[in-house]
């Protein structure tokens, strides 16, 4: 198996899905105190709030009629289902979707909101459904939100924009929960525009890849749940270890008050509402981890609790 998603699944997943995402700006942070020029790939603006519904479209355009004649279900802390839900409200089939026990309530509320049934488990069973890929009790089609092939030629999309946009970026910070992401859009880069620096971030209290990769393999680690619920796991999934060693450089890491540092700043200076997944990009860059040049920052999504947010914004 290539580490890489091929460079024209990418181009042909970017035809399929045109018509039902956001082409969705890159902006530059007003940044004029620091000597470092970040941009912002804004995934939040997309109709979920979040870049999932470009892998999640993609996989569903790919599976056939027969495929989908039972419906479609996934394992997702919210954004996922978020982006399977819209999708299956579009085409008029069930969505079913496992969730762990501490997902956010705004975002199973959206779930809700667009139709999915909720199965909450606990997060244990949550992430043996993520490893194993099924869920006994369902026979819908499973798509996986994390290595699911279509799913990550889907995310890949982004890194062809980025590249239309900032021809020359020197780095790339990309928000790590299982790879799929961030092998979408490193297999986009390693073919266009190879020189790029490609950064997974994580937040110190759930970095399964930033231990896997000082270990030269996969490692369980110490998950502690938090408000950055988009990203983080126990460990690297065991189909993802070889693409997301190969394609990336590393895993940069962020503290819980650096991505509150960071929210504040994106509402604060560019009005931008960001989860907490997708301020950890800008927090590792505005710490001087992705190098002082031109870094490209995803803002993967921006479904953060309401009660959240005030806090955090009170405390700046």
């Amino acid at each position: 198996m290539s580490a890489a998603i091929p460079l024209e699944a990418i181009q042909a997943a970017a035809g399929r899905i045109a018509r039902l995402i956001v082409r969705t700006p890159l902006l530059r942070l007003p940044l004029d105190d620091l000597p470092i020029e970040i941009y912002l790939k804004l995934e939040n603006l997309q109709p979920i709030g979040s870049f999932k519904l470009r892998g999640a479209g993609n996989a569903i355009a790919q599976a056939s009629a027969a495929e989908l004649a039972r419906g479609v279900y996934t394992a997702s802390a919210g954004n996922m289902a978020q982006g399977l839900a819209w999708n299956a409200r579009r085409l008029g089939i069930p969505c079913q979707v496992i969730v762990p026990d501490h997902a956010p309530k705004t975002k199973l509320a959206a779930i809700r909101r667009l139709g999915g049934e909720i199965i909450k488990v606990p997060f244990d069973r949550w992430w043996d459904v993520i490893v194993s890929g099924e869920y006994e009790d369902l026979d819908g089609r499973f798509i996986h939100p994390v290595s699911d092939p279509a799913v990550m030629a889907g995310n890949g999309t982004i890194g062809l924009e980025i590249l239309a946009d900032l021809p020359d970026v020197d780095a790339v910070v990309i928000p790590y929960g299982g790879g799929g992401l961030s092998s979408g859009i490193a297999s986009a880069m390693r073919a266009l525009r190879p020189a790029a620096r490609l950064y997974a971030v994580e937040v110190e209290t759930a970095a399964p890849l930033s231990a896997s990769l000082r270990a030269g393999k996969p490692v369980e680690v110490d998950y502690r749940p938090s408000f950055v619920d988009g990203i983080g796991g126990k460990s690297v999934l065991p189909e993802m270890w070889e693409r997301v060693s190969s394609l990336l450089d590393d895993s940069l890491l962020v503290s819980l008050d650096e991505v509150r540092a960071a929210i504040r700043l994106l509402a604060e200076r560019q009005r931008v509402i960001a989860e907490g997944a997708g301020a950890a990009s800008v927090a590792a860059a505005l710490a001087g981890k992705a190098g002082a040049s031109k870094v490209v920052c995803v803002v993967s999504g921006g479904n953060i609790e309401r009660g959240v947010l005030a806090e955090i914004l009170a405390e700046g």
